[in-house]
C-alpha cells in the first residue's frame, strides 16, 4: 500500500481513490493525499480491511496494473531506438504535481510538473530536479475587510509523498555546496511521479546554520541574496546529486533561469573528469544543455549586484573552474567587461546552453528582441530563439465525466501515443450528448462552490446568515465566467470592473443573466495586485452583485481543477505582449469550456472564430491606459452580443446547437495541440534528439583526440582582433528582370576563408523571414593579402539594393550566432 501511496500517479490516475477513500473517508476528502491517510488510518482498520478478500484482491490488482505500466514498453520506446537519448535532467524552481507535495506558486510549476508527468505517460527518459520547501508557496485567506492575508504552514516531510534519497549501504545522500564562512548540507528526497523520478533538495539539515537550515524555507519568499542561495543550492547542487548518483545526462533542461548554474556545475565537473580547461569544458558540455525561457519582459529577469555574486562565487570562480570571479561576472552580462552591470541567470543560460527556447511563438518573437543584445549587428529574426509553445498534462485536468466521454470516443489509452487522431471522434459526438455532460459539469461545479465559499465565510467570521446564503448561491442553468490566476498588474484581473454599472447590467439581465467566479492570489510584496482584489471583494458586497459573484479564496491546484472542469467560458485578459504562454485556458478544452481570451501567449495561435472569442487586434500599443479602456469596452461588447446572445439561443430541444458546435470544435481542434503530449514531443524532435547527437559527437571528439585537432583552426573565429580586419571592396550587381549575378569582393585578413561563410542577405518581405543564400569564393585577388572574389546569381523579385554581402563564422557541429556572435557586414 506505501508503493502505492507514494506514487504521484494518482494525481491523475484515480483507479487508487476508492482505496484511501476506504481506510479514511473524511481525511481523504480533505487532502486527497494518500500518503497521509495511510501514516493516520489505524493499525486495527487495516488489519480489518486487508483480512477482507475483496479489499485485498483490489489493492493487488492495482499495484499489478502499477508494475504493469511501469515496465511496459512505452510510445517513446517504440519509437526511437534504445540509445537515442540518454538522460534529460529537468531542472525547475517549481514543480506542481498535487496539493499533496504543495511545493508550487504557479505556472512555471505547472509546465514543469505537467512535464514530468507526460514523461511517465509517454516513456521518455527523464528525471526532475527542484527544491524542497519547508513552507512553500503562501497560503491566502480574505478577512472581512476583503484584505489578503497570508498563511505559511509547515511542510512536514513525514506527511508528504517523498522518502530520503539513500545510498546502497543505506546513507541518507547529503550533498555538500560551498558558501561564505560555511558549507550547506543538503538533504536529498525522491517522489516517484509514475515513471519518471523527481529529485528534490533542502537545506533543514541539522549540521547546517540557522541562517542556512532556512535557505529552501520559502518559494519566492525573501530578498536577493536568498534568492541567489537557492539558485545555487538548485544549479550546483543539483548537478552534484545527479553525479552523486553516477547520473550522466544528456540533456540539462534549464526550465528558466533559476536553474542557470547547472551549466557551471556540469562544466566543472567535466573538467575534473577530463583534465580540461573550463572554456574547453563549456563548450563541450554547453551543446547539451537547453534553456527554456518563460519570461516575456526584461524586468522579470533575475538580476544579482556584482557584490553578491563575488560574495558567493569567488571562491567557487577559482576553486572549481579555475577562473576568476569577473570571468564567471561576464557570462551573465550583457556588456562583459562592465564593472557595474548586475550579473543575470539568463544571460549565462544562453552562454551555457546549445539552444534556447520560447514557449510560444509570439513569446519567442519577443525573447529575440529582449536578447537581441547580446548578439550585436545580428539582424532580429537570427537571434537564437526557438519555441515550443507549452500544453497541460491532460489526464492530471479533465473531470472524471471528460474521461469517460472521451475514453467512449478515443479509447482508453488516448494519451499514452500520439495522440494525433483524436480529435476527429469527438467530432461525432452528438450535440445532445455533449450539452447534457455540459449541464452535469455546470451543476458539480456549482455544488463545489456553493461548499467552499460558505467554509470560506465561516471560516473568516463572517455572520451566519452570510455562511447560508453561500450554500444556496449560483445557478447550474446560467451561463458561468471563470477567471483564476495570479492578481498581477499585467494580467489586468479587474478589467471587467472599468465600468463597473455595465457589467452589473450584464450579471442581472433578468433574460440572460451572467454568474462570474474568481480565484486568485497576489504576491505578498505586490501591494497593486491586493489592491485589485479588494476593488473586486467591494463590488461582490454590492448588494446587486451579490448572489452573482464570487471570489474563492487561496487558488491552488485543486480550486484550479474545478473550475476548469466547470466553467461554460474561461476569461484571460492579460497586456499583450506580456503572457508568455498561459496554460490556465487549455486546461478547459477538454472539459467542454470556451475561451475569451486576449490574442497573446498560445491564444495567440489558437484563436479562430469557430473556437472561441479573442480580445484585442493582435498587435502591441505604447499607450497602456488608452489600450485598457478600448479592450475592456471589447470585453462588455463580446459578452453583450456574441457569447451570452449564443449561450442562451436554444432550439426546440432547448440545446444551445451552435454554442455546443463550438465547444465540440474547441475540444477536437485544440485539445491534443495544446497538451504536454505534443510539446514534449516537440521537445523530443526540436531540442532532445539534436542536443544528445550534438554532445554526443563533441565528447566523442574529445576522447579520439579529434577535438583539440580540430578547435585549434576554430579558435581564430573566436578572435575579435581577426574580425576587425575584415572588411569588403568592390561590390557589384548585373543582371535582368529574371535573373541577377551579385559579385564582392571580400578581405578577411587574418581569418582563413575556409572558417568563414560569406554570405547575400535581404531583410524579409512584409515581417517574413530574411533572405540569405550562400556566395562561393570564384577566384583569389591578385597582389592583396587574403582576399578573395565571391559571386552567386539569384532570381530577381526585388531591387538589388535590398542585398548586401556579409561574413560570418562558419562552423561545422557549432551554433550560429549562439555559440559564436561575430559578424562583418558590406553595409
Amino acid at each position: 500500500m506505501a508503493e502505492l501511496a507514494l506514487d504521484l500517479r494518482s494525481s491523475w490516475n484515480h483507479t487508487t481513490d476508492r482505496l484511501w477513500r476506504m481506510l479514511d473517508p473524511e481525511l481523504w476528502e480533505l487532502t486527497h493525499n494518500p500518503w497521509v491517510v495511510l501514516q493516520t488510518v489505524s493499525r486495527q482498520t487495516l488489519e480489518r480491511l486487508l483480512a477482507s478478500p475483496d479489499f485485498r484482491q483490489e489493492m493487488e490488482s492495482l499495484l499489478q496494473a502499477r508494475r504493469y505500466a511501469n515496465e511496459s514498453p512505452s510510445w517513446f520506446q517504440h519509437a526511437y531506438p534504445r540509445d537515442a537519448l540518454g538522460t534529460v535532467a529537468y531542472f525547475c524552481m517549481e514543480f506542481m504535481l498535487s496539493e499533496a507535495l504543495p511545493i508550487y506558486s504557479g505556472g512555471l510549476g505547472n509546465v514543469a510538473g505537467d512535464q514530468l508527468k507526460a514523461a511517465s505517460d509517454l516513456g521518455v527518459p527523464v528525471i526532475g530536479v527542484g527544491l524542497l520547501y519547508q513552507q512553500g508557496y503562501f497560503r491566502q485567506v480574505i478577512d472581512q475587510q476583503g484584505r489578503q492575508q497570508t498563511l505559511f504552514p509547515y511542510n512536514d516531510p513525514g506527511q508528504l509523498p517523498i522518502v530520503p534519497l539513500r545510498s546502497s549501504d543505506g546513507e541518507w545522500l547529503r550533498i555538500r555546496v560551498e558558501l561564505p564562512a560555511h558549507c550547506v548540507w543538503l538533504r536529498a528526497w525522491e517522489a516517484q511521479v509514475g515513471r519518471v523520478k523527481l529529485y528534490l533538495l533542502d537545506s533543514n539539515d541539522a549540521a547546517n546554520v540557522p541562517a542556512h537550515r532556512g535557505i529552501t524555507n520559502d518559494l519566492y519568499g525573501g530578498g536577493a541574496e536568498l534568492r541567489l542561495q537557492q539558485e545555487i543550492v538548485l544549479g550546483i547542487g543539483g548537478w552534484r546529486l545527479l553525479a552523486t548518483l553516477g547520473i550522466e545526462p544528456d540533456i540539462c533542461h534549464l526550465n528558466e533561469g533559476h536553474a542557470a548554474f547547472a551549466v557551471l556545475e556540469r562544466a566543472a565537473h567535466f573538467m575534473r573528469t577530463h583534465a580540461l580547461p573550463f572554456d574547453a569544458a563549456l563548450d563541450i558540455t554547453r551543446a547539451g544543455n537547453l534553456f527554456t525561457t518563460h519570461t516575456a519582459v526584461a524586468a522579470g529577469f533575475d538580476r544579482f549586484e556584482p557584490h553578491l555574486i563575488r560574495k558567493y562565487l569567488t571562491a567557487y570562480a577559482e576553486q572549481m573552474l579555475d577562473m576568476t570571479v569577473e570571468s564567471l561576472l561576464a557570462l551573465g552580462r550583457q556588456v562583459p567587461d562592465d564593472s557595474h552591470e548586475p550579473f543575470t541567470t539568463a544571460y549565462l543560460a544562453i552562454r551555457g546552453s546549445g539552444a534556447v527556447n520560447g514557449v510560444s511563438r509570439l513569446h519567442a518573437r519577443i525573447s529575440r528582441h529582449l536578447f537581441a543584445p547580446l548578439f550585436p549587428r545580428w539582424p532580429i529574426h537570427e537571434v537564437p530563439v526557438g519555441h515550443v509553445t507549452n500544453g497541460v498534462h491532460v489526464p492530471s485536468w479533465d473531470s472524471v465525466a471528460a474521461d469517460q466521454l472521451w475514453t467512449e470516443a478515443c479509447g482508453h489509452d488516448r494519451w499514452l501515443g500520439a495522440a494525433e487522431d483524436v480529435g476527429e471522434p469527438i467530432r461525432h459526438i452528438a450535440i445532445a450528448r455533449l450539452w447534457q455532460f455540459r449541464l452535469a459539469a455546470s451543476t458539480a461545479l456549482v455544488d463545489y462552490i456553493r461548499e467552499r465559499l460558505s467554509h470560506q465565510l465561516a471560516s473568516s467570521g463572517m455572520p451566519q446568515h452570510d455562511v447560508e446564503a453561500a450554500r444556496h448561491i449560483f445557478d447550474p442553468s446560467i451561463l458561468t465566467l471563470g477567471f483564476a490566476r495570479r492578481f498581477a498588474e499585467y494580467k489586468r484581473p479587474n478589467l471587467l470592473l472599468h465600468d463597473p454599472e455595465r457589467l452589473l447590467r450584464l450579471l442581472n439581465d433578468p433574460a440572460r443573466p451572467v454568474q462570474l467566479v474568481i480565484a486568485g492570489k497576489a504576491h505578498p510584496a505586490d501591494l497593486a495586485g491586493q489592491a485589485m482584489i479588494q476593488a473586486w471583494l467591494r463590488f461582490i458586497h454590492r448588494p446587486e452583485a451579490r448572489g452573482r459573484v464570487v471570489f474563492l479564496s487561496d487558488y491552488d491546484m485543486q480550486v484550479a481543477e474545478q473550475l476548469v472542469q466547470g466553467v461554460d467560458v474561461w476569461l484571460n485578459t492579460p497586456r499583450r505582449p506580456w503572457e508568455a504562454s498561459g496554460t490556465s485556458g487549455m486546461k478547459t478544452l477538454v472539459n467542454g469550456g470556451l475561451n475569451l481570451s486576449v490574442l497573446d501567449g498560445w491564444w495567440a495561435e489558437a484563436f479562430n472564430p469557430g473556437v472561441g472569442w479573442s480580445i484585442g487586434d493582435g498587435l502591441e500599443h505604447d499607450d497602456v491606459a488608452a489600450w485598457d479602456a478600448a479592450e475592456a469596452q471589447e470585453v462588455y461588447e463580446r459578452l453583450e452580443r456574441e457569447i451570452v446572445p449564443a449561450f442562451y439561443e436554444r432550439d426546440e430541444s432547448g440545446v444551445p446547437a451552435a454554442w455546443v458546435s463550438r465547444m465540440r470544435e474547441s475540444m477536437a481542434t485544440l485539445t491534443s495541440r495544446f497538451s504536454t503530449n505534443r510539446s514534449l514531443r516537440d521537445y523530443i524532435e526540436r531540442y532532445y534528439l539534436p542536443a544528445a547527437k550534438a554532445f554526443r559527437h563533441r565528447v566523442a571528439e574529445f576522447h579520439c583526440g579529434a577535438y583539440l585537432h580540430r578547435t585549434r583552426p576554430d579558435q581564430q573565429l573566436f578572435d575579435l582582433r581577426r574580425w576587425a580586419s575584415v572588411h569588403f571592396g568592390t561590390a557589384s550587381a548585373v543582371g535582368d528582370d529574371s535573373q541577377c549575378r551579385f559579385e564582392v569582393e571580400v578581405y578577411l585578413g587574418d581569418l582563413a576563408p575556409d572558417v568563414v561563410q560569406v554570405q547575400l542577405y535581404a531583410d524579409g518581405l512584409t515581417g517574413g523571414e530574411p533572405e540569405i543564400i550562400p556566395m562561393v569564393c570564384v577566384r583569389q585577388l591578385p597582389n592583396a593579402a587574403n582576399g578573395y572574389v565571391y559571386e552567386v546569381t539569384s532570381p530577381m523579385h526585388r531591387p538589388d539594393t535590398d542585398y548586401t554581402a556579409r561574413v560570418v563564422p562558419f562552423h561545422r557541429d557549432r551554433a550560429v550566432p549562439l555559440e559564436n556572435q561575430h559578424i562583418a557586414w558590406q553595409r
